[in-house]
């Protein structure tokens, strides 16, 4: 009898890989597990304070609409931070959360913003798990408004911008400007005429002057160094007249020898040693325009629009005025160029 090679029956396991049970795979299922676990607090600590303190609050009117819906419990922290909390979600009502707060006036803006938010949360959530993949198609096709459309939609609604954002911003003079930025020879006023340069004359938000540290000055060469959270990049601008000055003047007399550039002041007038919130810069602002210009709701975003408008008006290019105001695109500078009497006016060919 010949020798005969023999060959072993292959096993179901080895048939059909695909449904093996080998260590890749049992720990590969526990990796994701783990991973689907922590995914949004990962998330979330990659992300500025501000990112995160917007998705909750588009998560919590999310919960709140919900609620109305049938399904209450699904609070702003819960969706922020708990995958399981998004079984169940579908495209429906993801649109009905649009339509409803068209239906309670909310600007276009803060419906698409909002919309955005869910969508960025949706994923994570199919990622997770605990949303299908077809179900997450059917949510990404949700739309929100582009611009004329949503102009069509507010010309036949009759209840338009509930909350607390303007719908046009309050516009300055060079003659505001330079009242907001001449403040009194105090300590308080000597903070504040900081305060107003730093957004009338650089186009800072006001998240950035609250992240401002003594040290960012260096007033030899006239510059400030300082990191724009919004675009993820570090700065340095070249000081104006009136921030100059401004700054000699504060740093010389009321700031801390280090730490936060702006200190909190007391109802008399004099400073604290605990840094001014993104909140007291906002009503201080708006106290500033109500008393020395008698200008209801002025805003830091305001003071950003009145720099950023004069900057564009004094024919500074697109280009140069996205970097200065640490915009990651042309198209929020390109709202303050102001659009040509003749369209192409300033157009070069290079013949006829």
């Amino acid at each position: 009898m010949s020798e005969q090679t023999i060959i072993p029956t292959p096993s179901n396991e080895l048939e059909n890989p695909l449904t093996a049970t080998t260590p890749m795979a049992t720990v590969g299922q526990v990796a994701n597990q783990v991973a689907a676990d922590h995914i949004f607090a990962d998330y979330l600590n990659r992300k500025s304070d501000d990112t995160i303190a917007t998705h909750y609050a588009a998560l919590k009117r999310f919960g709140e609409y919900l609620e109305i819906a049938g399904i209450p419990g699904l609070t702003g922290v819960r969706l922020q931070t708990e995958p399981e909390s998004w079984r169940g979600l579908t495209w429906g009502l993801v649109e009905g959360f649009v339509k409803w707060q068209l239906h309670e006036g909310y600007a276009m803006a803060t419906v698409n913003n909002r919309l955005s938010a869910i969508k960025v949360y949706a994923r994570m959530a199919a990622k997770a798990g605990v949303i299908d993949a077809q179900e997450l198609q059917l949510i990404k096709a949700v739309n929100g408004y582009g611009r004329a459309e949503a102009r069509r939609v507010d010309e036949r609604r009759a209840t338009i911008r509930v909350g607390h954002k303007k719908e046009l911003p309050v516009r300055l003079t060079p003659w505001d400007a330079q009242i907001l930025k001449d403040q009194p020879d105090t300590p308080q006023g000597r903070r504040d005429a900081l305060l107003c340069c730093l957004l009338l004359d650089l186009g800072l938000r006001v998240g950035e002057v609250y992240g401002l540290f003594v040290e960012n000055f260096d007033l030899t060469p006239g510059e400030l160094r300082f990191y724009r959270p919004k675009v993820d990049m570090e700065q340095t601008h070249q000081l104006t007249g009136d921030v100059w000055l401004a700054a000699k003047r504060y740093l010389a007399l009321d700031a801390a020898a280090a730490g936060r550039l702006l200190l909190g002041s007391r109802k008399n007038g004099r400073l604290t040693n605990k840094p001014m919130s993104i909140r007291a810069m906002q009503n201080r602002i708006t106290y500033l325009g109500e008393r020395q210009l008698g200008l209801e709701g002025l805003s830091p975003h305001d003071c950003r629009h009145y720099w950023a408008t004069d900057a564009a008006r004094s024919g500074t290019d697109p280009f140069r005025l996205q970097e200065a105001g640490g915009w990651a695109s042309l198209a929020m500078p390109r709202r303050y160029v102001e659009a040509a009497e003749i369209a192409n006016k300033g157009v070069k060919l290079s013949a006829g």
